[in-house]
């Protein structure tokens, strides 16, 4: 029932928007005009499609690239109709109020102004519809075409002044929200790997959401990222979406599999998981801790599973302790408060720069600012760092728009 009053109220979107499609394509060449037209429809048709796929369970089972079409459909078909449908408002508002002052007496005779030439007000809101309706339209085509797969790497240094010397140039290569269930390309993909391998990094680390929801989203990409090593190793965390909190399962016994048959193929890709603890990287006599938590989240819509307290015991006396935490808002709700002086690297991610935004020179903005104050790159509060990777991989959208897929390398230097 659910499911058909959404297509009904869909579809009476798409009819009022259809009204100034036709109106701004009434002067267009025949030809061009009906496929416009028919393109409008065939949008809709697949939305539709796209609805009763998933709502019967079978767009889930089928393979990641229809999967991503059609979640690339509903961004690319449902937004611009919106631009229409308000354009339409706007002209109807109009036509409205002209109506309306027809209505009133003026007490004169009415002077018939002359015809003057030009484009008239209705026909110039139908085009502005257009056109509006046409940037998120393409905007989103090309997210999807070029900036999923579009991958940056992202090269920072960090000052440490209690670096021990045998780790002075030690350099980290971060992996963050793969979100495997969502790829459509595994050849970019692979292409991704080989980035991050080309700059050989001593250590690195991943820092959650390996998948969206199963573990078995992992099948068909197990090859691609068992090829990530290093001399000092990989590490990994927990990001909210590893747990299987955002899928229906038979019962808790089988949620719970889950996340242990996840963990375990990280092991069987030769990764090392961090599960409320911590590892010690040595070099000759000097040592630096590695802590890895679960989850743990300031926003109360995110699970907090992660215990600091535990994973720090047995790092007292390590001169340098750096933390893997997937959700920065980690950082200053607990981290700086509690931990500030047994804490001094903390690489998150989770935000995945919602995937859209605006990056030029030192400039960042993207929606997700307005809900976490640390959201995209390097962040420091005293003698404690903070870096947030944007994501490898997408959810949700198939696609990136502005803030795009990156491998960071970090680079420990001895202040």
């Amino acid at each position: 029932m659910l499911l058909i009053v959404i297509i009904v109220l869909y579809l009476l979107l798409d009819y009022y928007a259809f009204q100034l499609v036709k109106h701004a394509t009434s002067a267009y060449p025949a030809k061009l005009a009906l496929a416009i037209r028919w393109g409008f429809w065939m949008g809709s048709f697949l939305l539709i499609l796209g609805l009763i796929l998933f709502s019967t369970g079978v767009l889930m089972a089928s393979p990641r690239w229809v999967r991503a079409f059609f979640q690339g459909i509903t961004i690319v078909v449902v937004l611009p109709k919106v631009f229409l449908a308000v354009f339409a408002l706007v002209d109807d508002l109009v036509r409205l109020v002209r109506w309306a002052v027809s209505l009133i007496p003026s007490g004169a005779e009415t002077v018939q102004s002359p015809v003057k030439k030009g484009i008239g007000r209705a026909e110039f809101i139908a085009q502005a519809g257009m056109v509006a309706a046409s940037i998120p339209l393409v905007a989103g085509s090309y997210g999807i075409l070029s900036g999923a797969h579009d991958y940056r790497v992202r090269k920072r240094t960090v000052v440490l002044k209690h670096l021990p010397s045998a780790f002075h140039g030690l350099r980290i290569a971060q992996l963050s929200d793969i979100h495997a269930g969502s790829f459509w390309n595994k050849r970019a993909v692979q292409g991704g790997v080989d980035m991050l391998l080309a700059e050989k990094p001593d250590m690195v680390v991943f820092t959650g959401d390996l998948v969206n929801d199963k573990a078995t989203e992992m099948q068909d990409y197990g090859d691609v990222f068992s090829r990530v090593k290093a001399p000092l190793g990989v590490y990994s965390i927990l990001g909210n979406h590893d747990y299987g909190d955002y899928v229906q399962w038979k019962d808790a016994r089988a949620k719970q599999q889950n996340l242990l048959d996840l963990i375990e193929i990280e092991r069987q890709m030769g990764w090392k998981p961090l599960i409320d603890e911590h590892i010690m990287l040595g070099q000759g006599a000097d040592s630096l801790a590695l802590i890895g938590i679960q989850n743990w989240s300031a926003k109360l819509r995110f699970p907090r599973h992660g215990n600091l307290e535990k994973a720090l015991l047995g790092t007292e006396d390590v001169p340098v302790r750096i933390l893997l935490s997937h959700d920065p808002s980690h950082w200053r709700a607990e981290v700086i408060p509690t931990y500030g002086d047994k804490i001094d690297l903390t690489l998150s991610g989770h935000t995945h720069g919602a995937q859209l935004g605006v990056e030029v020179g030192n400039y960042r903005w993207s929606p997700v600012s307005m809900v976490y104050q640390e959201w995209a790159d390097m962040y420091k509060e005293g003698d404690q760092y903070l870096y947030v990777n944007r994501g490898f991989g997408y959810i949700g959208y198939p696609g990136r728009l502005g803030i795009l897929p990156e491998i960071t390398i970090i680079e420990l230097v001895k202040g």
